[in-house]
């Protein structure tokens, strides 16, 4: 079973810095465990960027499923 602090503890080590090099952020608003799915709010430069939902995909996804298998999918908010 996979619980959110988990899924933050990968999103702080791995995701905040490459976010925050660029002037943003994120930060996880829920995991639904049935789904597999994370809700993410980006914040700072990345939460309005035409380019948001691409990072939430190459970036955010990429470096959950490699740690957590569980996570199936990452949406925005």
């Amino acid at each position: 079973m996979v619980n959110d602090n988990r899924i933050r503890d990968i999103m702080d080590k791995y995701v905040r810095p490459a976010l925050q090099s660029h002037g943003g952020d994120g930060e996880i608003v829920s995991f639904d465990q049935e789904k597999g799915e994370v809700k993410v709010r980006l914040t700072g430069s990345c939460g309005s960027c035409p380019f948001a939902q691409m990072t939430l995909r190459s970036l955010v996804l990429r470096v959950l499923q490699e740690h957590i298998p569980e996570v199936k999918s990452v949406v925005g908010e």
